[in-house]
């Protein structure tokens, strides 16, 4: 895989997951991470930072401490497995340190209830993806979840369609597909 475009479209702790990929890390920087985020926006609205706020590189730490608890849990519970304590508890611990309320206002003609996070942007993003993660790690199509087949891609999707076998069909199905045919031409012309 040497696309550096981070892979979207998956359960949301899945997009996380896969920023880290076989090329490299896609958030090594608070800029980076602020470009993920921003490709996210429309799932983490609530999270969003302001306008000409600073992503620090402390909501850099909290996320990928985030990721890397996601990814080691989700290795173990998609093969069936119990994961170590240790993953749960930092999940648990990055959801608690931006609590959720349910924050009530007047529409002008009833109390609306909506769910909102305290606490810096990055502990609301982290918190977020944490709680991404427990719901995917609780859901039964965890055991679905997928590494991609093609021999240099690390990314793992959940497939909506029985016979998919790779992250991405414009990424990593089309380079498999374009390599066994040079591959069946290559040897047909020498034999």
């Amino acid at each position: 895989m040497s696309d550096p475009v981070p892979l979207t479209g998956e359960p949301l702790a899945l997009d996380l997951v896969n920023t880290r990929t076989a090329v490299g890390d896609l958030l090594t920087t608070p800029s980076e991470l602020r470009a993920w985020w921003e490709l996210q926006a429309d799932r983490l609205p609530e999270a969003a930072p302001q306008e000409g706020a600073d992503v620090t590189a402390a909501d850099l730490a909290a996320v990928l401490a985030v990721r890397e608890h996601t990814a080691r849990a989700l290795d173990h519970v998609r093969r069936g497995e119990q994961p170590p304590a240790a993953y749960l508890a930092a999940l648990n611990d990055a959801q608690r340190a931006a609590p959720a309320i349910h924050e009530l206002t007047w529409d002008g003609s009833a109390v609306v209830a909506a769910q909102r996070r305290e606490g810096a942007p990055g502990l609301r993003l982290a918190a977020l993806l944490a709680q991404a993660a427990a719901e995917l790690l609780a859901d039964p199509a965890v055991a679905r979840i997928r590494k991609c087949e093609a021999e240099d891609c690390v990314m793992v999707f959940l497939p909506t369609h029985p016979r998919r076998r790779w992250c991405s069909a414009a990424r990593c199905g089309n380079r498999v597909r374009v390599a066994r045919h040079y591959q069946r031409h290559k040897t047909g012309s020498t034999g």
